[in-house]
Formats: structure tokens, sequence, C-alpha cells
């Protein structure tokens, strides 16, 4: 059966930890599972034309087996930078600004774009920050025929309720957590008295085809139009928990392989639920050796096809 590419728009940066510097950003995250998953992807982004962190991104793509050529480089720009602040109360980030990745040109991309003619296209709300990369993921977004996929990301004090509007407008399908969908309820007068309901009236107000709803220990659910539940799963506890960086992206990264590799979506939200658990237990939003992710690799493989 043909797979479908994912293309995958956005920041690739590096996240300084106390410990040394780890090259993450919530769609280079999602890009790298997605490759070393087995499912074909296009990864637009942009990075320093020669600097150190440039090189850690460029590098911990080849080894997840993530082709690089869609990531351009910046001649008056450094890759981008996040601070991040660990603490007995969670992690705290401080996004650096003014990045390469705030400078995505959708000319660039576009021969890539037409060359990959990809199903599927994920982006972000942090990638449209500036005026720049967000006009130019808009280019792109608006005339793609496809299935637009958008991870909201929502972080306290650097999202706007016209952002996240101006987004979802331009989805089909997105994937929020219960705080994310609480605050879109908020700010969209989307009141109910449970997840279902909510989620029906963002659905409505935005034209959603779909909506995947993270709820961390409490498991997942997915809705279709008028808060239809399609699919629920339980948590899955990581006895191992070393922290949470990139859970969300590793879901997301599974549930969009399924989608690519034309998996049944029950089995491949379950497996996508399960993998951000297994995330949870690394140093980082991915394994240091990607040779652990072969098993999961393997589980997607052998998922039933979709009917």
């Amino acid at each position: 059966m043909p797979t479908s590419p994912v293309a995958v728009l956005g920041e690739a940066l590096v996240d300084e930890f106390h410990d040394g510097p780890v090259a993450g950003g919530a769609p280079f995250n999602v890009a790298r599972s997605l490759a070393a998953l087995g499912a074909p992807a296009l990864f637009i982004s942009r990075i320093g034309a020669d600097d150190d962190n440039g090189r850690l991104v460029l590098d911990s793509a080849r080894r997840y087996g993530l082709d690089s050529t869609g990531v351009q480089r910046d001649l008056r720009r450094a890759t981008g930078r996040v601070s991040v602040h660990e603490g007995a109360g969670g992690h705290h980030f401080e996004i650096h600004g003014d990045a390469a990745w705030d400078h995505i040109d959708a000319e660039a991309a576009r021969p890539h774009l037409a060359l990959a003619r990809p199903a599927w296209m994920y982006f972000g709300s942090l990638a449209q920050r500036q005026p720049a990369s967000r006009a130019a993921l808009r280019v792109m977004l608006k005339p793609f025929r496809g299935t637009c996929f958008l991870d909201l990301n929502l972080r306290a004090g650097s999202e706007t309720r016209l952002l996240a509007a101006e987004s979802l407008m331009l989805a089909d399908w997105v994937k929020v957590n219960d705080e994310e969908l609480g605050q879109l309820a908020g700010w969209f007068d989307a009141t109910a008295p449970d997840d279902a309901g909510r989620a029906a009236a963002v659905m409505a107000r935005f034209a959603l085809q779909r909506l995947v709803l993270t709820c961390g220990a409490s498991g997942w659910r997915f809705y279709a139009p008028g808060g239809v539940l399609l699919a629920q799963g339980a948590g899955v506890v990581q006895p191992r928990m070393v922290d949470t960086v990139g859970a969300g992206d590793a879901f997301t990264a599974l549930l969009l392989a399924g989608q690519a590799l034309k998996r049944d979506l029950p089995a491949t939200l379950a497996l996508a639920n399960r993998y951000a658990s297994f995330i949870c237990g690394v140093r980082g939003p991915l394994p240091a050796d990607p040779i652990a992710l072969q098993p999961w690799r393997t589980a997607l493989h052998a998922l039933p096809t979709s009917a």
C-alpha cells in the first residue's frame, strides 16, 4: 500500500539543559520521530548557516534518518535557542528571540513541497511568533489540498487569542491537551460542562474535522464534530519517569506516522499513547540512540491497515 508523506513546518532549535544542549523544537521532534518510525517526512525549517547549534541540528537529523534538504540556511541569524530552567515545579522555557526559524522562506520551500506531494501538513503556533515565518507558513498552508494538522502547543504569555483563532481556521485536525482545550473554551465562548461539549463547540466554530485531546495520566480522547467520541484510551504509567519534554510531540508523530502508513486509526492512537509514555522515560524529546525506537517502528508497521 503506498504511503502518504507528511510535511512538517516549523522551528528547529537547541534546548539548553543544565547538563548540555539537546536538539529540539516540537516540529523537529515530530519530524525525527516520523523518520525513525519509517514514515516519509519532509521537514521545512531554517537554521544558522554556520554555527554550532545548526550543526547539532543537522547531525541529529542524520542520526534519526531525517532528510534535511528542506532545512534552509540563514546567513544573518543564528539557529534558535531555548534555555530550559528546571525546578521542582517542572520546566520553564526561555525562548530566545529573532532566530533563523523566525524567517522561513516559502519560496525556498516550494520546490521541496512540489516534489514530495505530501498528503498531510503539520504546523504549530510557536513558528508563527514573528511576521516572516507566520506569513510563510500561511502561504504554504492555505492552498494545500491535503489534511492540515495543528499541534497548538499553547505557552503562557506567548500565545494570543488571535493567533490561536487564525491557526485553527487553517487546520483540519487539531491536537490539544486538557489545559489548552480549557483555554480555547474561555477564549471562544465554548463553555460546556465537559470536555466533549467544549470540543464540540471549538470544532463547530472553526469547522474542524477531528480533535485529539491528550489528558496526561488520564489518557486521551478522539472527537468528531458534535463532540462524538470516536475512540479513547487510559493513561500509561511510566515507572522510570525522567521528564515530560517531547511527550506530546511523540504522540503526534506516531499518530501522523500511522496515518501516513494507512494504519488502523484507533490502534495507532493507542500505540501513540504508549509511545508518549516511553518518551517520558528518556532525557529530552527523543532517546540519545535512535536504535531505541526500533521496537516502536516494528510495532507501528505491524498494526492492521485501515479499512
